[in-house]
């Protein structure tokens, strides 16, 4: 099996949301690439920064990606975002979530990346998973065990942003997974994930069946919770053309992290990824 067997249905949606003025998120769907983006800035820095992001992946559409193709689209987005932020008092940045298809091992693979708090979640078997992890205060504490994982909905600073896109930090954490049949992958914005739970969201992919149908009804069910940020979603089922189960032994196929995607000394080389 390579990349070129794998079969996609593939939508996407983007919301304003209730509150905001203008929208700052952007979508790429370019297969082998898809990410949500969402700007930080407000108008006119914000949705700027996060363009520049799909600008900087658009040359991917089509091709036979490398993992190093990734990291070199983040690193000339940083740059872009880095000459935006300069034009603006308030600076700008933008997260970026996203998943390509790569050969890996003679086999189809998601090269699952993220930098900031959008998310990509693997929907399969009625179960859902977050694959990437937040780059965010909250998570953070989580993390150190000083905020209990229950209570990050009601902590006030859960939003706060511990990388993104044009900030100091940058470094984009990434993972390697099969593409397994049948399985639904959902990339979102925060928009999404902070006004409707896990469980929710679980849900919403379990009944309703074409990508189409379950992007529009994760976007109203934002909408519905306050809609108090753009929503962005790109919902991925794939057909065929992957692993018929995704091996039990999570570390198969996989290797702990050893170094991020935007270190530009691994360009032309596999860079090791964190299992999941």
């Amino acid at each position: 099996m390579t990349v070129s067997s794998v079969v996609l249905n593939v939508a996407s949606l983007t919301d304003t949301g209730l509150k905001r003025a203008a929208n700052e998120d952007s979508l790429l769907v370019a297969s082998p690439v898809f990410l949500v983006a969402d700007g930080m800035g407000g108008h006119e820095a914000g949705d700027r920064a996060s363009a520049a992001v799909v600008d900087a992946f658009e040359p991917l559409r089509g091709s036979v990606i490398e993992v190093a193709d990734i990291g070199d689209a983040l690193s000339r987005a940083s740059a872009v975002v880095d000459d935006i932020s300069a034009e603006h008092k308030r600076g700008a940045g933008t997260t970026v979530t996203g998943v390509a298809l790569v050969d890996h091992e003679g086999a189809p693979h998601w090269l699952v990346f993220n930098v900031g708090d959008s998310r990509v979640y693997r929907h399969h078997a009625n179960e859902l998973t977050q694959l990437t992890i937040d780059h965010s205060l909250g998570q953070e504490l989580v993390d150190a065990g000083e905020l209990r994982a229950e209570d990050l909905s009601s902590f006030s600073q859960r939003n706060v942003i511990t990388r993104a896109i044009g900030a100091p930090d940058s470094t984009a954490d990434s993972w390697l997974l099969p593409v397994v049949d049948g399985e639904r992958l959902l990339l979102c914005s925060d928009g999404l994930s902070g006004e409707v739970s896990d469980e929710a969201i679980r849900a919403t992919l379990t009944m309703n069946g074409r990508p189409e149908s379950a992007a529009a009804a994760l976007v109203s069910r934002a909408l519905k919770a306050g809609g108090r940020d753009n929503v962005s979603v790109v919902v991925i089922d794939v057909v065929s053309g992957g692993a018929r189960t995704r091996p039990d032994d999570s570390t198969a196929g996989r290797e702990a992290a050893s170094a991020s995607l935007t270190d530009s000394s691994l360009e032309g080389t596999t860079i090791p990824v964190r299992a999941r």
